[in-house]
Formats: C-alpha cells, sequence, structure tokens
C-alpha cells in the first residue's frame, strides 16, 4: 500500500535542506537564513516530525577515518515467502549500514562496514548460512565518491539531471 504524500512547499524543502547540512542549527538560525519567524520554523519542524517526514536528528561520520575501511554490498536471493524475516535477522548485525528490498534476480541489498577482510568475510559467510538464502553476490566498494542526503529542488529551480 502506498504511503499518502506529504504535502510540502518551498518553506518547508528550505528548512530540510537547512537541517540536511547541519542538524545543530536553532530554528533562530534557520529562520534568519530563509527569511521567516522562528516561531515559523519552529511550527514547520514540528509539523514534518509529527507527518513522519523528518524522521530523526544525526551527524555524518567518516567512517574509514575510525578504521572502517571495508564497505561491501551484498545482494541476496532469498526463498519464497521468508523475505522479511531473513531482512529483520541481516539488519540485526551491528555492521549492516542498510537494508533494502529491490527488484530483480535479487530480492535484497545490503550495504555493510568492516574494519578488515576477515571480519567481512565472516559476515558474508553467516549470511550465506542463514535459512532461505538461497544466493549471494558481493561487491567490494572500493572508494566513495559520493554519500549525501539528497537536496530538495525548490518549486521554481529545475532539478540538476533536467538541465541540458
Amino acid at each position: 500500500m502506498k504511503q499518502a504524500e506529504i504535502e510540502i512547499d518551498d518553506v518547508d524543502k528550505k528548512i530540510l535542506n537547512l537541517l540536511i547540512d547541519d542538524a545543530r542549527l536553532s530554528y533562530r538560525k534557520i529562520a534568519e537564513k530563509i527569511g521567516v519567524s522562528a516561531a515559523t520554523v519552529m511550527n514547520r519542524v514540528k509539523r514534518l516530525e509529527k507527518t513522519g517526514v523528518i524522521t530523526k536528528y544525526t551527524i555524518g561520520v567518516k567512517y574509514s577515518f575510525i578504521g572502517y575501511d571495508m564497505q561491501i554490498i551484498m545482494d541476496v536471493r532469498i526463498a519464497k515467502g521468508k523475505l522479511y524475516e531473513v531482512e529483520e535477522k541481516i539488519a540485526k548485525h551491528p555492521n549492516v549500514f542498510a537494508v533494502y528490498d529491490n527488484t530483480g534476480p535479487f530480492d535484497a541489498t545490503i550495504i555493510a562496514k568492516f574494519k578488515d577482510r576477515r571480519s567481512a568475510d565472516t559476515f558474508i559467510k553467516q549470511v550465506q548460512k542463514y535459512d532461505f538464502v538461497e544466493r549471494t553476490e558481493t561487491k567490494l566498494l572500493l572508494s566513495t565518491v559520493k554519500e549525501h542526503m539528497i537536496k530538495l529542488p525548490l518549486s521554481h529551480e529545475t532539478p540538476p539531471h533536467a538541465k541540458s
């Protein structure tokens, strides 16, 4: 079932874009940057939280700086009817960064980060042994070119991909 789309305007988008860059910004600072009152920002943020548009406030971490130099993408084919059960089990692993359902020859894609090859190898072999995992295909990521949340285009802007 498709979730109802939440209506947001350019003020909401400006607030979201600023918070994407720095979740620590005060309502006052956001208000100054976009030309509205702090009360307006506070009310908009509270509404975006209540409707589930804003789910959390977080930081960005450069994992390679703290020793997590190995990142893998693992595609997993899962026996019919067991997708969510297997995904939930994989998602509980502390090195798993993301778990996605997808289309194509595989049912799920997992992104995980590790400090060394041995721990990545152990994880891969562990997943391959799970009941209902039929096949896996793992890719080692060599470098990260971009890893950032997307910014929301304002209504008067042409999205970057649409420019000729």
